[in-house]
This record gives C-alpha cells, sequence and structure tokens, in this order.
C-alpha cells in the first residue's frame, strides 16, 4: 500500500510530501499475581502521510497530515491526499525544507514471542515474601519496522526492538496495605536489571509502611538515585532543542556558558546514535535524518541545537536530527562518597516533573531516606522544590552511571539547598 500511496503523492501536485509507514509485531501478556490472566498477538501497520503546499510565492509552507489505511483502496487515498492538499492551504509556516541527504537504513527485527517468553520467566525469579509480592504486571513485547519517504528523495528503513513492563507490587503489614506502580521500559529483556530494580522497589513498600513524617528542612542536600532524575536531565537537552530556542523559550547560546560561579560538577550530555538495549536504537529519525553522537552540552556550555527538520531549518543547523538517547557524564566522586553529611534521599514521588522552560522543580514525597551521619530513617510526605537555574551551581555527580533505557546519566546526583517542606 505504502508504494501505491507514492504514486498517488507523485501525481498529486503536492509541492512536497512525507510518508510514515511503521508496523508492529508484538506479544502481549497480563497476569494477575503469577496467573496468566490474557494475552494476544498484535499485527498492525500505521501510514500517516503529510502533504506540504508552497503559499504566497513560496514565502509560507502549508502542511497536513492524515493516516490512510493499509486496507484503503486507491480511489480512497487518492481522495484523502487531495483534501490533505486542501487543507494545507490553511496552515501558514514560514517556508522550509525537507531532509535531503540520502542515508541507509538498517537495524535487526526481533522474535517478540521470545522477548515476551523472556520476561515472563525473569517475573518468576522476583524474590517475594509473604509481607510484599507482586500484584500484577503486564508484558508487551514489539518487533518495530519503520519506513520513512519523501518528495526529496529519501527512503529508508529501520528496525528495532522494543518492550515495556508494568508492574504493581504490594507491602502490607498488620495496620495496613500500600501498593506501587511501575513501568521499565528497554529494547529486549534486561533480566538482571528487571529483577534489581523490582527487588527495590518492593524493598521500598516495605520501609514505607514504617515511614514516620518528613522533617521540615527548610533548606537541604537532596541525593536523587532514581529514574526520577531523568527528568533533571531533559531540562537540559530541551534547553538546547532548536524549537524551544525558535520560539524564544530558551535563551541559551552556542559557546556561552548556562551558568558562573559553579562550585560543584559540570554538566555535559550528548546525544548518541545507541545505547545497550535502548527501546529505539535507529541510524536514522523519524523525518529521515541521519543519527549520531552530538555533544549538545559540554562542560556547561552549549554546543549544539538538534530537533525536527522545521525548526532546526529555520535556525540555519545544518545535519540536524531528533536525538533519541542522550548521554551524560558523571562527575569526580563516587556514589559512596557523595553519601556523606545530612541529606534526603527521595525514591518515591507522587509526581516528579521539571518545567521544561522555567526549570522549576517539583516533587510531592511518598517514600524517602533522611540520612543523619550513620542514621536513616525512613519519611514520607512534604515535597522537594527548586529552581534548576539556581541549583546547578552547587551540584555533585557520581563517577557511576545508570541507565533507563533511553538516558544514561550519573547513578547519583547530589543538588544543595534544595526546598524540602515537611509533612
Amino acid at each position: 500500500m505504502t508504494d501505491r500511496i507514492i504514486q498517488l503523492l507523485k501525481n498529486s501536485g503536492a509541492d512536497a510530501w512525507e510518508v510514515k509507514d511503521k508496523s508492529v509485531k508484538a506479544w502481549e501478556f497480563y497476569f494477575i499475581r503469577h496467573q496468566l490472566d490474557q494475552n494476544r498477538v498484535r499485527d498492525v501497520e500505521h501510514i500517516e502521510v503529510t502533504v506540504y503546499r508552497k503559499l504566497e510565492d513560496g514565502k509560507f509552507l502549508g502542511s497536513a497530515t492524515q493516516e490512510i489505511a493499509p486496507t484503503a483502496s486507491d480511489e480512497e487515498a487518492q481522495k484523502i491526499i487531495a483534501d490533505l492538499y486542501n487543507r494545507a492551504a490553511y496552515v501558514k509556516n514560514p517556508y522550509f525544507e525537507l531532509n535531503k541527504k540520502p542515508v541507509k537504513g538498517g537495524g535487526e527485527s526481533f522474535d517478540p514471542a521470545k522477548m515476551a517468553r523472556d520476561f515472563i520467566e525473569v517475573m518468576q525469579q522476583i524474590p517475594e515474601t509473604s509481607g510484599e509480592d507482586i500484584n500484577s504486571y503486564e508484558i508487551f513485547a514489539e518487533s518495530c519496522t519503520r519506513r520513512y519517504v519523501n518528495s526529496e528523495g529519501i527512503d529508508v528503513t529501520v528496525s528495532y526492538p522494543s518492550s515495556t513492563v508494568e508492574v504493581v507490587v504490594n507491602a502490607r503489614n498488620d495496620d495496613h496495605e500500600i501498593e506501587l506502580y511501575r513501568m521499565y521500559t528497554s529494547g529486549t529483556c534486561d533480566k538482571e536489571n528487571l529483577v534489581k530494580e523490582i527487588s527495590k522497589t518492593l524493598n521500598f513498600g516495605k520501609d514505607r509502611l514504617v515511614a514516620v513524617p518528613t522533617p521540615a528542612l527548610d533548606k537541604a542536600d537532596v541525593l536523587f538515585t532514581t529514574s526520577d532524575a531523568v527528568e533533571l536531565f531533559k531540562w537540559f537537552a530541551m534547553k538546547m532543542h532548536a524549537a524551544f530556542k525558535y520560539r524564544g523559550l530558551s535563551d541559551w547560546e552556542k559557546g556561552k556558558a548556562i551558568c558562573e560561579n559553579v562550585e560543584g560538577d559540570t554538566f555535559t550530555v550528548k546525544a548518541v546514535k545507541e545505547l545497550p538495549n535502548s527501546s529505539y536504537n535507529a541510524p536514522v529519525d523519524s523525518q529521515g535524518a541521519e543519527i549520531r553522537d552530538m555533544y549538545i552540552l559540554k562542560d556547561n556550555v552549549p554546543e549544539n541545537f538538534w530537533g525536527d527538520v522545521q525548526f532546526s531549518y529555520y535556525l540555519g543547523v545544518q545535519d540536524s536530527f531528533i536525538a533519541s538517547n542522550f548521554a551524560a557524564e558523571g562527575g569526580e566522586l563516587s556514589e559512596s562518597e557523595l553519601r556523606c553529611g545530612n541529606y534526603l534521599e527521595p525514591v518515591e514521588f507522587s509526581d516528579f516533573s521539571v518545567d521544561p522552560i522555567t526549570g522549576d522543580i517539583a516533587g510531592e514525597i511518598r517514600l524517602a531516606y533522611w540520612h543523619e551521619g550513620d542514621k536513616v530513617t525512613p519519611v514520607t510526605g512534604g515535597s522537594v522544590s527548586g529552581t534548576l537555574s539556581d541549583l546547578i551551581k552547587n551540584v555533585r555527580l557520581s563517577k557511576e552511571l545508570s541507565q533507563y533505557d533511553t538516558s544514561l546519566i550519573p547513578s547519583a546526583i547530589k543538588i544543595a539547598d534544595v526546598t524540602v517542606t515537611g509533612a
């Protein structure tokens, strides 16, 4: 069907066009405790078509996008394309050009049945007790194939695995019971890491049952050691996104340090083509641009903007791409060296967020550990808050790194002077 759509687009009179065809073969399993409740196999294909139209003598470029069903007839597809061409007249973006540089595809197809079996087997290995156990879990194992074709001559196909496990764990004592939810995303099954992470979650549930109210600390050192820390590094990446820069949402400039008078470690963040077992290892992005290793920020100095072809064109950025994997560098101290003095280590939030524009951080604490020398107390309630643009002057990053799917970051990030409200 995609080839027929391409031929129809060539004959449509559109000034430019692109087709994104994504096929997914997947196996899904739903367990209650460790008893299979249901399972299914998916084999789906989505074909998305975008038609571009020059307006006002090429000053503007209009566009319209819609899916065309793989089962559509030529007449149905032709009617949709004609409608897209008409609708494109109502959108007026400054003119830009699609990617033109030919690229090579690649990747490897995986057997989703085998991937799912690996997950099922590893879930049986989780060490449970009468007080902490697995309530339910869902497994989604996918083999993805994506083809991108545009009017500028790019026709590239990539394949990659992607999987997700959603887990609900319970912890209970004589007084009450709680549950914690986790979602783990990766390429294929990382058995060792999955056992480690779910085991930690079960332990968090046990500690949550005996947690006392978080003290009102005012300003304190806060140590981030879980996947929530990824949100901190996303802020650095988004400040260098071409769309953010063009729209005036970022005031960062290439070659100009993001802060002065730094007392702690500096930040270095790269876009990388591949990370081990990432759920999105592909040689090209969703717009046919080649993905490569590239510094976004080096020692607190912005080096390269990244992003989609439209806004990169507006900024005059050559050979840009939509980054899929990010890697940050560690600091000078080990995690054990960072674990000194008095500090709060939050491991469970009801929600943790970092505003991508302002850098404001906010998180309501469900479970944290208050460290006072050798004494460690589980606490709950209260919140952490602050603004990254102020806080990054005094941050310590561990030498050790941890990977959370598409992000590789220091395993421990210690930030001074975070506002901590008590329960």
